[in-house]
């Protein structure tokens, strides 16, 4: 079968090939090349493969599928998938580009309808079986599918496991968008398939600057695009699973994410509408990234062995070490959501400008943005109060009341905000860490609670968090959205019980105030 024109030329998504990078301590040396050897295809033919020459450092060995795992059954395995979901196949690939892939655009768009439209043999077997899993999270959202039952996920998901083992060995764009979108799932985001994920894009050089290499312009888009998405898979696995994270900005040389690594037009022409949906998706893409990056430096400064340990060491003095790391984090996270564009910004009773038009799906992922905004602000607040409350006798007495201030504003700010979440919101994509982000609420609350210092005090936050429980449990009856809100709940259902073996606070005199700033008067 011939792959459609946009893949000639193609790296990393040729029909029956595959390329791994060079990386320069293997036992390939480059130097060794004859340069009358490079024709001009900048391609030099080896009793391995054929190397692939696509800047002036980087070099890759494009390698043939055949005698690779699984290669014998590749159309089986497409069969399949599709058997699977019987006629409506189509119905789901619609769903997905109508729904996930404007707030994820991690595909090619144009590519990939190409190539199911000729043929479903001619898509990868375990992003095709991911997109399906994904859409039918919307099943009901498509009419002609509201009265026929769903497909088997589970049986979608074996598939998916198990041509996702077999295309790693055979690595493509396409292996990596599998990946990721499978992570994307209500019970994705595992931090052992997100080191192998990250591996993989690493074997297609998915952490280098292609913005020169000589491959073809879309795919030079679409690496930035998947690059960057690694890369947020990366550190937000590591925020929610607490683990070191994988990808070092010394061994990161991807340019930052613009508009102009988007294809040019994704949307019908005379349908403002869906432009205006996709347009409002890559702003919320690029500035997911812009959050990931800031994200990435609070769990450098603050949350790797060697930080933790300089932290633990300063003693006496760690809360005001800690208190000078955070301020220019604090800067950076107050200056990237002052620069949120309007299409991202969601209306509140004091904002004074109305949402942006409705996206032609009824629904909106900004959501997952904000939630995602909050959790970096909770958890750049969550070491300061650790500090505070490990070194509490010498923290000076107003320093620590305008940290429990401003701790106690991120809070209220987070609860009103997962309050003002309309069914639009809630039954749309969201993004893999979310439904962590939405118990990171639950917790920040909860250490507020703990670290209270009267009884009034630690009442107010009981108050608050049972407040914010019955907030998720309402959210939870809009459809599809109670894996998003469940472990939320469950998280504050097992704070409730730790939280009632702590001893019981002196009574003082507290009171808060407008925008959560408070005032005590001592002990009564």
């Amino acid at each position: 079968m011939d792959g459609p024109a946009m893949l000639q030329r193609s790296l990393g998504l040729q029909a029956d090939r595959y390329s791994r990078y060079i990386g320069p301590t293997t036992s390939f040396e480059l130097l060794l090349m004859k340069p009358s050897t490079i024709d001009l295809q900048d391609e030099s033919l080896l009793p391995r493969g054929i190397l692939r020459q696509v800047g002036d450092r980087d070099t890759f060995l494009t390698l043939p599928d055949h005698g690779t795992a699984g290669f014998g059954h590749i159309l089986r395995d497409a069969d399949a998938v599709e058997d699977v979901v019987g006629p409506y196949g189509r119905n789901l690939i619609d769903l997905y580009f109508e729904i996930v892939h404007p707030a994820f655009p991690i595909m090619e768009k144009q590519i990939f309808l190409e190539k199911y439209d000729r043929s479903h043999r001619e898509c990868s077997p375990p992003l095709l079986a991911a997109v399906y899993i994904l859409a039918i999270g919307w099943w009901e959202h498509d009419g002609d599918l509201l009265h026929v039952p769903r497909p088997d996920v589970e049986e979608l998901e074996r598939l998916a496991r198990r041509t996702f083992e077999d295309a790693v060995t055979r690595p493509r764009l396409s292996t990596v968008q599998a990946g990721l979108l499978l992570s994307q799932r209500p019970e994705g985001g595992e931090w052992p398939p997100t080191a192998q994920l990250i591996a993989v894009g690493q074997e297609l050089g998915l952490h280098l600057d292609c913005s020169g290499w000589k491959i073809p312009q879309w795919e030079r888009g679409l690496r930035s695009r998947l690059a960057w998405a690694l890369y947020m898979q990366d550190k937000w696995g590591a925020l929610v699973h607490g683990r070191p994270s994988h990808i070092s900005a010394s061994d990161w040389d991807v340019r930052a994410l613009t508009l102009n690594d988007f294809a040019a037009v994704e949307w019908d022409e005379g349908d403002v509408v869906e432009r205006q949906d996709v347009e409002q998706g890559r702003l919320l893409f690029v500035h997911a990234v812009q959050l990931s990056e800031i994200l990435t430096e609070i769990l450098e400064t603050f949350f790797t062995l060697r930080s933790a340990n300089a932290i633990s060491e300063a003693g006496l003095q760690s809360a005001q070490l800690v208190l000078s790391m955070a301020k220019p984090v604090q800067l950076k996270l107050r200056d990237w959501y002052r620069g949120l564009p309007v299409e991202l910004r969601l209306p509140s009773a004091s904002s004074g400008y109305s949402p942006p038009p409705t996206p032609t799906s009824g629904l909106s992922s900004v959501g997952y943005l904000h939630l995602a905004y909050f959790a970096t602000e909770m958890t750049l607040h969550r070491q300061i109060i650790r500090s505070l409350a490990s070194n509490a006798s010498t923290a000076e007495p107003h320093v620590h009341q305008i940290c429990r201030n401003a701790a106690r504003a991120r809070l209220i700010s987070a609860m009103e905000f997962v309050n003002r979440l309309t069914p639009s919101h809630l039954q749309s994509f969201w993004y893999f860490a979310s439904k962590t982000n939405f118990a990171l609420v639950a917790t920040f609350g909860s250490l507020l609670l703990a670290t209270s210092s009267g009884r009034e005090e630690a009442d107010w936050y009981r108050r608050r968090l049972r407040e914010y429980r019955w907030t998720l449990s309402v959210s939870a009856k809009s459809r599809g959205s109670t894996a998003l809100t469940e472990f939320a709940m469950t998280t504050l259902d097992i704070f409730k019980e730790q939280l009632k073996q702590l001893p019981e606070k002196p009574s003082m005199s507290w009171r808060v105030g407008s925008g959560g700033h408070v005032s005590t008067s001592g002990d009564l």
